[in-house]
């Protein structure tokens, strides 16, 4: 079962740029940065509140956040949400019909085991699953 949205990601072309941004409209400063050399991009995460966001840059053109921004421009990417139990929920999505972009979970940013599930059987919305590790 879903929990609460563990953090909304916005792909960005220029992470230190939107950096600046995000510390004036937020109020305060990135807590963290880390590369996730599987997923080819650099992520930085705010707290907003309890609120988690979360700007991801490209490291190279193969990465899907080049691509998005290719395609998209820059913007909200994917949505995640917090799962107790990652491998029960994929299962759950599976047998429900779900297309799911990953076999098997995978290490994501903050020390998360992560899964997506492909935009168009959420009506454009790319979706994250997140297991605390």
């Amino acid at each position: 079962m879903f929990g609460k949205i563990e953090h909304i990601g916005i792909a960005v072309k220029n992470l230190t740029e939107a950096e600046q941004r995000y510390t004036q409209l937020l109020g305060t400063s990135p807590y963290k940065r880390e590369e996730v050399a599987s997923e080819g991009v650099l992520t930085s995460f705010f707290l907003a509140g309890v609120n988690k966001i979360e700007l991801l840059q490209a490291l190279n053109s193969e990465s899907a956040i080049a691509k998005f921004i290719e395609k998209r421009g820059e913007g909200i990417h994917h949505v995640a949400y917090e799962v107790e139990d990652i491998y029960k929920e994929m299962d759950r999505l599976r047998n429900s019909g779900f297309t799911l972009l990953n076999e098997h979970p995978k290490k994501g940013a903050d020390n998360k085991l992560i899964c997506f599930v492909h935009p168009r059987d959420a009506h454009g919305v790319l979706v994250e699953l997140c297991q605390s590790i």
